[in-house]
């Protein structure tokens, strides 16, 4: 059971994922860093719901490196997430609508695992 402290901190990144989205939707201009930072909270709203963001992160650094690859599918899902994390944060050059489509995959993900572990629908 997730306790209040998490689900509040989840929501609360996956409502500023989702404006985020938006903003760079109505200003181009700004879309790399908006974009960028959406994904970023996207991941923060995952990690809360699944557990202490801290944690989490120690976790996934271990597993990277371990060979074999991890069989946990939730593990590899969180290694993956943070791949794209880490590779949009590198891009010199953005496709606006190409990061704009994972974007809002991603936020879409993170809503269905948020609303998931905290048992409330979000408002789109």
């Amino acid at each position: 059971m997730m306790d209040e402290y998490r689900k509040g901190w989840a929501l609360r990144y996956l409502r500023e994922a989702k404006a985020e989205l938006e903003a760079a939707r109505k200003m181009p201009y700004m879309a790399p860093s908006l974009v960028l930072e959406a994904i970023r909270k996207a991941r923060n709203a995952i990690y809360y719901s699944m557990g202490e963001p801290a944690f989490i992160e120690i976790l996934l650094r271990e597993e990277v490196g371990k060979t074999p690859p991890t069989n946990d599918s939730v593990l590899r899902f969180l290694i993956e997430i943070e791949g794209i994390v880490q590779q949009l944060a590198q891009l010199e050059e953005v496709n606006g609508e190409a990061i704009m489509k994972q974007a809002d995959t991603l936020v879409q993900i993170a809503t269905d695992i948020v609303e998931t572990f905290t048992e409330e629908r979000l408002e789109n």
